[in-house]
């Protein structure tokens, strides 16, 4: 198999879009009964969202990690066609979704007066989007050229499409618009993963962007890099870190956060802080949490005098850290989490983690927005597009705890992508995309994905079969 027939599995405008809308939302359940996929049925007889998936999440014990790494090191894993044992049962494209799980965050800076305000509730977004990340170590299933995925969520006030627009290299891009016409939120991502030999590391490439309509604004910014550790022996475990810089193009304000790499003693593990600064570089506002659990504001000068204060009076207690911390063996062990935030006197809290349901671990660590992202429910099957990821035969199957199907039904979505590439070039056929097209980003300048609009108009003749 040459380099051209590999799989690679790993991974604008406000168009009117005057559609037969059609709406998923439920109902509120109360004394709901559990049925066998995992949603909730109430007495009335409305469907509400899963709160669990159909079967567990399946055991990696019996499975060599070593014998099919030790080949990658070094290697990007888009590259690579790896085994469902990486797994967990969700799409990129649905991956991407997550970032909309605290839309409330964009609704709020929508309704402040200030710039610098609004620019808080920005950061603490940017930041809550990666936060579904925490502990989800199984890889989404990289989407096929052409896969989609529709998310309407009337509760939330937003509709979401994305498309996988490239596949060598593989990018997804997404669209989301409020339904009240506040904001738009859009982007394309072409994560890069590679492996180092006892971790796996993944770049964000690609520029995200989110639109205040009412104010006129646009904010630009990338993802923080990811980590993941011990991926050969011991506990698998998740960092990330990198600086990421928030730019407001209409007003020219600035925040610049830093997630924190753990360090050496793991004091730093899951710490983000950072500052907004306004046009004239002046600070503003220090803001400061954790991915993992919630993000403050407060004053610069308040923040400063806390720090100081708190380096003096701990620097005995990290000096006996020191001494007693023991010698690291062959994986790279997780720190010790400090599990909440001390929050400093004066500050505001601006975004805090919805907790994730009891069941969770047994449900490769999905939070409960995760849980409901590939359901079915009823009568959805005929408003879809072909191409939504939720008709995906593989990841079903995976879902529902069938492994070897599941494998079955990969390799041969696998050969028909590759079957349809050959039949392209074979007649000299360029792949067409449905609803993105390349162009410039009009903020940054940079390449991007750009909506063609039309999707929830729902004429869906024309797409591709992919499945």
């Amino acid at each position: 198999m040459n380099s051209e027939e590999e799989f690679y599995d790993a991974e604008t405008g406000l168009d009117s879009d005057d559609s037969c809308e059609v709406s998923f939302k439920d109902a509120t359940v109360y004394d709901g009964k559990q049925t066998s996929n995992g949603s909730t049925l109430s007495q009335n007889g409305v469907w509400g969202r899963r709160t669990t998936l159909p079967a567990p999440m399946f055991s990696r014990n019996n499975f060599s990690v070593w014998g099919f790494l030790k080949k990658c090191i070094g290697m990007e894993l888009s590259k690579i066609t790896m085994p469902i044992v990486f797994n967990e049962p969700l799409s990129f494209l649905q991956r991407i979704s997550e970032y909309m799980e605290h839309t409330y965050l964009i609704h709020k800076a929508c309704t402040l007066s200030d710039s610098i305000e609004r620019m808080q509730f920005v950061a603490a977004f940017a930041v809550s989007a990666v936060a579904s990340q925490w502990d989800r170590t199984g890889k989404p299933f990289n989407p096929l050229l052409g896969e989609t995925y529709e998310l309407v969520r009337e509760d939330e006030g937003f509709r979401l499409i994305s498309e996988q627009v490239s596949h060598h290299p593989p990018i997804s891009a997404f669209y989301t618009e409020s339904l009240n016409q506040d904001f738009v939120f859009h982007g394309s991502i072409y994560p890069k993963l590679k492996f180092w030999g006892k971790s796996v590391e993944a770049e964000p490439k690609g520029t995200i962007t989110l639109e205040l309509l009412k104010h006129r604004e646009a904010y630009t910014w990338t993802n923080p890099h990811c980590c993941i550790h011990n991926v050969i022996l011991g506990k698998l475990w998740i960092e990330q870190y990198g600086t990421v810089e928030i730019v407001n193009h209409s007003t020219g304000d600035k925040c610049i956060l830093n997630f924190k790499p753990c360090g050496m003693f793991g004091k730093e593990l899951h710490k983000v802080e950072g500052h907004i600064q306004d046009k004239s570089k002046k600070k503003r506002h220090v803001i400061y949490g954790k991915w993992t659990e919630c993000m403050y504001a407060i004053d610069p000068k308040v923040y400063d005098s806390s720090r100081k204060a708190e380096k003096k009076s701990g620097s005995d207690a990290k000096k006996h850290k020191q001494e007693q911390s023991a010698v690291s063996d062959d994986s790279d062990e997780m720190p010790e989490v400090q599990e909440t935030v001390a929050m400093i006197p004066g500050s505001s809290l601006l975004w805090r983690i919805v907790p994730r349901p009891p069941h969770s671990e047994q449900m490769y660590n999905f939070t409960s927005f995760a849980m409901s992202l590939n359901e079915l429910e009823p009568g959805m099957e005929t408003v879809l597009a072909p191409t939504d990821c939720r008709h995906r035969p593989d990841i079903r199957a995976m879902e529902n705890g069938d492994i070897d199907k599941a494998s079955i039904e990969k390799e041969r979505l696998e050969e028909k992508q590759r079957a349809a590439r050959r039949e392209r070039a074979r007649d000299e056929e360029d792949w067409s995309n449905r609803w993105f097209h390349p162009g410039t980003n009009p903020h940054t300048g940079s390449q991007d994905w750009i909506y063609t609009g039309g999707y929830f108009d729902r004429k869906f003749s024309d797409c591709p079969d992919i499945y």
